[in-house]
């Protein structure tokens, strides 16, 4: 398993917003995190990427245990997320949001830069290729040197995604994706991830409230209510299971 989250419990004062929960993530798995809002999906997402510490359990991803870790030394050893709210650098281009996913890959010395000795420029070349590289991957080539607050919703979030990707990531968390995408964006967003996943070699792990982006996109799903694992399976299976549709699916099914 690339990623184990062990009998993890989070209490935030007399409130406990995740009981005793555990899964498994397979390499080059896509796993959907769904429930209903204030099920425990985003905290679960912050205690795996280190922005929250669990109260019980543990998370291990491949089979180092990440106790302990700020988020960015959990980057470093292979997790990238992107957010519900989008997060980009607004004075930024799209291009420079990207870039600041390779910071850590840089491989010249701050004297190196400080100096612009040559090993710098040639890293600056090469990480800037890369970049570009995936902003055509992702079909934003032609908007790299535009504001990235400029760009549409959709286009927004593919730019926070190939940040990501920049980190070099082997689980990749989204946390809602397709949140206010039109129908045609999110099936091109389904069609992206699905294409990801064996192009950069990638286990992905989402929160997602779009049952049918999940059902199209995912190999199984665990479904959490008031904090508790209720459900683990197929997306297809999970409609069809009571427990489920009474926390959660009333409205989709």
């Amino acid at each position: 398993m690339i990623l184990r989250v062990e009998n993890v419990t989070k209490n935030f004062g007399g409130v406990t917003a995740i009981k005793d929960t555990s899964f498994s993530i397979e390499p080059k798995e896509i796993y959907g995190l769904i429930g209903p809002n204030g099920a425990g999906k985003t905290t679960m997402f912050n205690i795996i990427t280190g922005n929250y510490e669990a109260s019980a359990g543990e998370v291990i991803f491949r089979n180092e245990t990440l106790h302990g870790l700020k988020p960015h030394q959990i980057v470093r050893r292979g997790i990238a997320r992107t957010f519900q709210n989008i997060r980009l650098f607004k004075s930024m281009s799209v291009l420079e949001n990207v870039l600041i996913g390779f910071d850590f890959q840089a491989r010249y010395t701050f004297a190196e830069s400080i100096l612009r000795l040559p090993r710098f420029f040639g890293e600056e070349k090469r990480i800037e290729k890369r970049a570009m590289e995936i902003l055509d991957y992702l079909g934003l080539s032609d908007k790299a040197h535009h504001k990235a607050t400029d760009l549409s919703y959709g286009q927004q979030r593919k730019v926070e995604i190939a940040r990501a990707l920049a980190t070099n990531p082997e689980l990749l968390l989204l946390d809602e994706p397709a949140a206010g995408m039109n129908p045609a964006e999110t099936a091109e967003l389904a069609d992206l991830i699905y294409r990801a996943r064996e192009d950069f070699d990638l286990s992905v792990l989402l929160i997602e409230h779009d049952m049918k982006f999940v059902n199209q996109l995912c190999d199984r799903v665990l479904v959490l209510d008031y904090g508790k694992s209720i459900f683990e399976g197929k997306p297809s299976d999970a409609i069809q299971d009571k427990e489920v549709v009474a926390a959660y699916l009333g409205d989709f099914v």
